[in-house]
């Protein structure tokens, strides 16, 4: 094919590997800024329903999907040379994907778009990348956004975090009208911001599903952030990151709506409900791999959540406990 032949066939198609809410919308959007995008899935029979109906009606439904976005369950197809591909399947199934399509990944830019801790290694997604795949290109994709708000152009911002010299141009091919990308570069806080504000929503949730009211919930979650803070800088993340749209931005969004998967898990267990099934809460598997990896650290908040998702305490025992910790100053790194 010749250069001028090229130039007319335009960029190659950006593939969204992952068919739930996030990746949908995520390949909805870039769609229908006019950009190619493959919409990957796992299962042949749900993807052909999709291809058929024109939209994810188990997640997204009457969202009608773009011309320009296709569908499908063969990863040849979506994965094309040259190309980002947006990896949007949960954390606790990401090494068990890098590893059954080590081969077609190798060499692509791999655009993390899950939030949260691998259970049993503590690891963050880009590291369970990296174990999987040595030397993989990573990006990661973080910060406030709805999978529904995405999916219907509304305005949102996020955060893409890497190290690569490609950024840039990875930068500009997500960038759209509706969907504003942020460079920066620190991977590792943008994770943690993205993981960490999970449970904190959790708890926030707690709170307002047990009734105790909205003055409880702006301290637990300003308290929370104290604990994102001190956890996720010991670890090496920059502040400035933590207080921007993959640390603070999130966390505003997840504590205080009721969309949030993570908020609302934390709704039913306040108010002692069934939580809801058939739904990932990254938040949940979250704070079982923080309190596993940090022990005797004090970290009530993150510690809490663990231990009313294990049953440990009740909601109104548990802010009881926090309540009557001994008196301290406020900031936080106390």
């Amino acid at each position: 094919m010749t250069g001028t032949a090229q130039r007319r066939a335009g960029p190659p198609a950006i593939g969204v590997l992952g068919a739930g809410a996030f990746g949908t919308a995520l390949a909805m959007t870039l769609a229908a800024a006019g950009q190619p995008v493959v919409l990957w899935g796992r299962d042949a029979a749900r993807m052909a329903g999709m291809a058929a109906t024109r939209q994810n009606a188990a997640h997204l439904p009457g969202i009608r999907f773009p011309d320009t976005l296709t569908v499908s369950a063969a990863i040849p197809e979506a994965i094309r040379p040259g190309a980002p591909l947006l990896l949007a399947v949960p954390t606790q199934a990401l090494r068990g994907f890098v590893a059954e399509h080590r081969a077609a990944l190798q060499g692509h830019m791999l655009v993390l778009c899950c939030k949260g801790i691998e259970l049993g290694t503590g690891l963050l997604p880009s590291q369970v990348v990296a174990a999987e795949l040595p030397g993989a290109r990573v990006a990661v994709l973080s910060g406030p956004s709805f999978a529904a708000d995405l999916a219907i152009g509304k305005p949102t911002a996020l955060t893409l975090a890497t190290l690569d010299p490609a950024g840039p141009e990875v930068q500009d091919r997500l960038s759209t009208p509706a969907l504003r990308i942020y460079l920066g570069a620190d991977p590792l806080g943008a994770q943690l911001g993205g993981a960490l504000k999970n449970v904190i929503a959790i708890a926030a949730g707690v709170v307002m599903g047990a009734g105790l009211g909205e003055s409880a919930r702006a301290a637990l979650v300003t308290r929370g952030f104290a604990e994102l803070l001190r956890l996720a800088m010991a670890r090496g993340a920059r502040q400035d990151t933590l207080f921007g749209l993959s640390g603070f931005g999130d966390l505003m969004l997840t504590c205080f709506s009721a969309t949030s998967r993570n908020y609302s898990l934390g709704l039913a267990l306040g108010a002692g409900l069934p939580p809801a099934t058939g739904v990932t809460v990254e938040g949940a598997a979250t704070a079982r791999a923080v309190a596993a990896a940090t022990p005797g650290q004090d970290l009530p908040v993150l510690h809490m959540v663990a231990a009313l998702l294990r049953g440990d305490v009740a909601p109104a025992e548990a802010m009881g406990q926090l309540m009557s910790r001994p008196q301290k100053r406020e900031g936080w790194q106390d």
